[in-house]
């Protein structure tokens, strides 16, 4: 049974067996908690020995306040400690979700724009996400490296959370494809577009997170 710890380093160190892994990486990005899920971190662990490569854990367990932060799903499985968003820098996208399922994992989810895959331990197999494009050595393309926001994927989210926050997301996904999104982003028109996208998303997070 996942146990909450105010802080990771309240963890007993001398129950912890994931060799590869820390308590701080696991933790909460925004409030240091940690959650943690046995199931799930054994097969974390086990992806690491198949695969025989280093995992970037990019984001794990989030509280919900921080959750919202970012603009993951009401429902997010980080929320419950049985979730990982991966990075894939030194890994082949095709052959690292083959491993993933092979140990256990049944939610996959597939970001190449910002160059992570999510798995998850829920019970029944949800996968979503766009293809990472192919590559003359196999290994996923580096795009920049992105603050941790909208984690989960638009199409995987049941209701809310979309709309204004992931426009201003989708304009710097088109800036980016279109030929750099720090050249673009010095048009005038388009830094004002993204300023006003954000600080309307913002808003509308913080009026929404008073309601509920």
């Amino acid at each position: 049974m996942p146990k909450l710890y105010q802080n990771w380093k309240d963890y007993p160190m001398r129950n912890w067996r994931w060799k590869n892994f820390s308590p701080q990486e696991m933790a909460c990005k925004g409030t240091g908690r940690l959650m943690l899920d046995p199931v799930a971190m054994d097969a974390l662990q086990a992806l690491r020995d198949r695969l025989g490569r280093p995992l970037i854990i990019t984001s794990a367990y989030r509280s919900p306040e921080h959750n919202r932060n970012v603009g993951g799903a009401r429902a997010s499985k980080h929320m419950e400690g049985i979730a990982f968003d991966i990075r894939q820098d030194n890994h082949d996208p095709a052959q690292f979700i083959e491993a993933a399922k092979a140990v256990g994992f049944r939610g996959i989810g597939t970001y190449p724009r910002s160059g992570f895959i999510h798995v998850d331990t829920r019970l029944a197999a949800f996968q979503w996400g766009d293809p990472f494009p192919p590559s003359a050595n196999g290994l996923a393309a580096q795009p920049p490296r992105e603050p941790e926001t909208l984690a989960e994927n638009p199409r995987a989210q049941v209701a809310g959370g979309i709309g204004i926050g992931s426009g201003a997301i989708a304009l710097a996904d088109q800036a980016s494809r279109e030929g750099g999104i720090l050249d673009r982003l010095q048009e005038p028109t388009t830094l004002i577009i993204v300023v006003a996208a954000v600080a309307a998303w913002l808003f509308w997070s913080e009026w929404k997170g008073r309601r509920q």
